[in-house]
């Protein structure tokens, strides 16, 4: 009966994380707080009645988490968007985190009184912008694509980086004579085997998605995510960086053909929120708000520095000869948020024993923290007061989908028509449209409208048009602007 009512009180506490957590991401915006900063504040709050201290439990549900975020992240970054600032976002990925790690390295020589390797251990540590934390703000804000873009290409391929200093700075802590050279060899490796087995696996993985048949749809999400943990484990296990394969292959899957589409996406957006916030909830458990307190001031001065010196420092050098303008420049150094990546990586240190590994990490954490409360809170009034703002899309609450088992020719596409469409303000019966293309459904404000003939198309309107997959760019085209193209109203 005592392992029964354990069980129940255990699943009891799950679900209050549950409601606690998505009522946190409910009224983050609200507050002007990011909900990572809730959930952490969750966590430290059940620290308060529940002891937790294993950094091995915390850095294992946290590498599958990272996992879920990432391939949900990739599954949702556009190709098209991110292919012309790709080159870039590698740069700002390797030397701009080496750059950044290196010059707050400097100061936390001096700020926490450790030794320069270890100082340079926690520039590692917290060198690197977050995915998870830069997924959750970005993608809630209409900061101009190109900027959006290379925050999320870099935050999603600046791991490898990060991990290899963290790891590199461990090594010659606890082995003084390994040597630079094969380490350095080794980062070679985990780029290049992470991004070939990520690509193939992307390959792989809608091939496989679009082959099988299963009895159940419900399956086809779950088997998506199964390949991401498997590409992760595979890569790892043969040198390379499982977050670099797991983010490629997502984006690689994103960008191609796949039954089911829609619902893998759903599934995996759900599934990775419900991973952030046991993440993140998990991370605020482990630490003890007792021992941040003494930390408060060089805490402050270290991420205060980070913002304001370490990291544009490593944007400007990574960004020169580039078509970036000086605002640009500016809102990208203000945009390097951090998250669970460093505090992850804090928890190395810890499963080593070091010496000062529990004040690496609490200095991690408040850095962290303090980082997340002052640019996630402020992403979008800087990006304002720098004019990169652009009108947001319009998202709608509702989907429509075409689903088949087999591969198919045709698929429903989503488009708002703007007031210079051509098909503004004119009858559906006068759109002229060709026989393979025909709107399903329409939605003015709150409403879905059946569409018929006689109904008249009104600037704001979400139309989902019904046509074969050649057509879909041009259809995009001539509904949003007045440009035409193959199938122009005529």
């Amino acid at each position: 009966m005592e392992a029964i009512a354990k069980t129940n009180s255990i699943m009891l506490l799950v679900g209050a994380m549950m409601v606690a957590g998505v009522m946190a991401a409910k009224f983050s915006n609200r507050v002007g707080v990011p909900a990572l900063v809730l959930f952490v504040g969750l966590g430290m709050l059940l620290g308060r009645f529940f002891y937790f201290d294993d950094a091995f439990v915390t850095q294992l549900f946290g590498t599958f988490a990272l996992i879920a975020i990432l391939f949900d992240g990739g599954l949702n970054t556009s190709w098209p968007e991110v292919r012309p600032v790709m080159k870039v976002a590698g740069v700002l990925a390797t030397l701009g985190v080496v750059v950044t790690s290196l010059v707050l390295g400097f100061f936390a020589r001096f700020l926490l009184d450790v030794s320069w390797l270890e100082a340079m251990l926690f520039g590692s540590i917290v060198g690197s912008t977050d995915a998870a934390a830069v997924f959750a703000v970005i993608g809630g804000h209409s900061v101009r694509k190109k900027l959006a873009a290379t925050l999320e290409a870099e935050s999603g391929c600046n791991d490898p980086t990060a991990i290899f200093l963290t790891l590199l700075c461990i090594q010659l802590l606890t082995n003084p004579e390994t040597s630079v050279f094969q380490m350095v060899l080794y980062f070679i490796r985990e780029i290049g085997v992470g991004g070939l087995i990520g690509y193939l696996s992307g390959r792989l993985m809608v091939r496989l998605i679009n082959r099988i048949q299963m009895q159940s749809s419900g399956l086809y999400p779950i088997l998506s995510l199964a390949c991401a943990v498997m590409a992760y484990a595979c890569t790892a296990a043969l040198g390379g960086s499982g977050f670099l394969a797991v983010y490629i292959m997502a984006i690689v899957a994103g960008n191609s053909e796949m039954v089911y589409r829609p619902a893998i996406f759903r599934f995996n957006e759900g599934f990775a929120w419900m991973m952030q916030i046991f993440m993140f909830v998990l991370l605020g458990w482990l630490a003890f708000p007792e021992q941040l307190t003494t930390l408060l001031l060089p805490g402050l001065l270290l991420a205060l520095l980070l913002m304001f010196v370490a990291r544009p420092i490593g944007v400007w050098i990574s960004t020169l000869r580039t078509s970036f303008s000086g605002r640009e420049k500016i809102f990208l150094s203000w945009a390097g948020l951090k998250g669970a990546v460093p505090i992850v990586l804090a928890t190395y240190p810890m499963i080593a024993e070091l010496p000062h590994a529990n004040l690496i990490f609490n200095a991690t954490f408040f850095v962290v923290l303090t980082s997340a409360l002052m640019q996630g809170a402020t992403i979008n009034p800087v990006a304002r007061r720098l004019g990169l703002v652009e009108p947001a899309r319009r998202q709608s609450a509702y989907t429509v989908e075409l689903v088949a088992l087999e591969k198919t020719d045709s698929e429903i596409v989503e488009v708002e028509i703007q007031s210079s469409s051509a098909a503004a303000h004119r009858k559906i019966s006068d759109l002229s449209l060709p026989a393979n293309v025909l709107i399903v459904a329409v939605v003015r404000a709150s409403a879905v409208i059946t569409p018929r003939g006689g109904t008249r198309l009104l600037p704001g309107d979400l139309i989902y048009v019904l046509t074969s997959k050649q057509q879909l760019n041009c259809i995009q085209d001539v509904f949003a602007t007045d440009e035409g193209g193959i199938c122009e109203l005529k």
